[in-house]
């Protein structure tokens, strides 16, 4: 067994049975490329290295070879490698990720050159309509040149996916590997929700008792950024709202922060929600509301009285201003005991097209139980981590 199938599939299957040719030009950034292969095979893809001749003098070609299990193609030969994995045949790659990717191939490929391995993949992928992925990583100045910036226009005219890069200082740096990862399963994955504009609301409110003290609650955020990065897997436009969970939020969801519930009030003022196919309110909400002290309580006191008063409850102002969107709400309660009847009447006085019920029992913690409950009172029991039950909660926006 080689070394690099003692990690295949151990953090997710959404690669499974996916054939990715990663493509590397002579970036600096080459060196992440082991990193990223073996977090790709994590995810049970195949890859194949391809190599540009200044790539291999940045990244030997046999650490490629050792991280991937295939040995990296740096000049084509009579098997016709660019054809075989990327042309018109039987059984083509899934993705050309071209990863780090030099100004210098980005033009390459826009005027139709084909002077390495690379490009000439590149090239046999755009008339094949294989899917390319580009992740570029260059200096700054090369970046913001007007004509590598028009080449970048030509490349997405054409079909080409691009990963804009991180701008620090002077440089156009690489993206993190794991967003990488995650825009390689969305450009293989079934996309059964492209299209689909998506917001989550989710994430634990704050509420102020004075200017330092807080009161709030024990939701970690981790089912609201699972059903985010699972809508992004399956191809959603998405924009995730979220209070001050633990958990964060990747740099590719596209995201506002708020706190408490009158932030969200206002962003309900602010916003047009009519743009969302989908709204899932999976927020773990204040039900009241501190009458705010002014300046710092005195911490000498032997009673202090906290006046809660009632707050508003947000997902009845939801279907108002989105009247024809699918709007999701959640039910928590401590047990099972009447659970599914409350879940009901809040999807019935609500207006809701569907409702998500669970137990505490699932707070802080990566697994969960859930029953999902529809307008006809179907129920449907699904357990397990919280990732997995996202998907199934995404299964029943797109059959609804």
């Amino acid at each position: 067994m080689h070394p690099a199938d003692e990690i295949r599939g151990d953090k997710s299957k959404r690669l499974s049975k996916k054939r990715i040719v990663l493509a590397v030009t002579g970036s600096i950034a080459a060196v992440e490329t082991i990193k990223l292969s073996r977090e790709l095979i994590r995810h049970d893809a195949e890859v194949f290295p391809v190599m540009t001749p200044s790539a291999t003098k940045i990244i030997h070609p046999d650490s490629l070879w050792f991280a991937t299990g295939n040995k990296p193609i740096i000049e084509l030969s009579g098997k016709t490698e660019h054809v075989s994995f990327c042309g018109r045949v039987k059984n083509p790659a899934d993705l050309l990720l071209i990863s780090p990717c030099t100004a210098n191939t980005i033009s390459k490929i826009a005027h139709g050159i084909d002077d390495t391995a690379v490009t000439t993949f590149a090239t046999t992928a755009i008339g094949s309509d294989v899917p390319i992925l580009i992740v570029p990583a260059m200096h700054l100045s090369m970046y913001d040149h007007k004509i590598v910036q028009e080449n970048i226009k030509k490349c997405k005219k054409v079909g080409i996916k691009f990963i804009e890069p991180s701008i620090i200082k002077n440089k156009a740096k690489m993206v993190s590997i794991d967003e990488i990862v995650t825009y390689a399963i969305r450009e293989t994955g079934k996309q059964d929700l492209s299209k689909r504009k998506i917001l989550i609301i989710g994430g634990p409110t704050v509420e102020y008792i004075d200017d330092i003290r807080v009161i709030t609650n024990r939701s970690s955020g981790k089912t609201a950024i699972s059903l985010a990065i699972n809508s992004f897997y399956r191809g959603a436009d998405v924009e995730l709202w979220y209070g001050s969970g633990r958990e964060k939020p990747p740099n590719y969801i596209r995201t506002i922060v708020f706190k408490s519930i009158n932030d969200i009030s206002n962003l309900l003022k602010s916003k047009d929600l009519k743009k969302f196919d989908v709204i899932i309110l999976c927020a773990a909400l204040s039900d009241y509301i501190p009458r705010k002290y002014k300046g710092k309580i005195p911490s000498k006191k032997d009673k202090f009285v906290v006046e809660m008063l009632q707050a508003p409850k947000i997902i009845a102002s939801l279907r108002k201003k989105a009247p024809n969107s699918k709007i999701i709400g959640f039910k928590v309660e401590e047990n099972e005991f009447n659970l599914k009847e409350k879940a009901r009447n809040l999807l019935k006085n609500n207006n809701l097209d569907f409702v998500v019920a669970n137990t505490i029992s699932g707070f802080d913690k990566d697994k969960n139980e859930i029953w999902i409950i529809d307008k006809m009172g179907k129920s449907i029991y699904k357990k397990g981590k919280k990732d997995r039950l996202a998907d199934c909660i995404l299964d029943k926006v797109k059959c609804e």
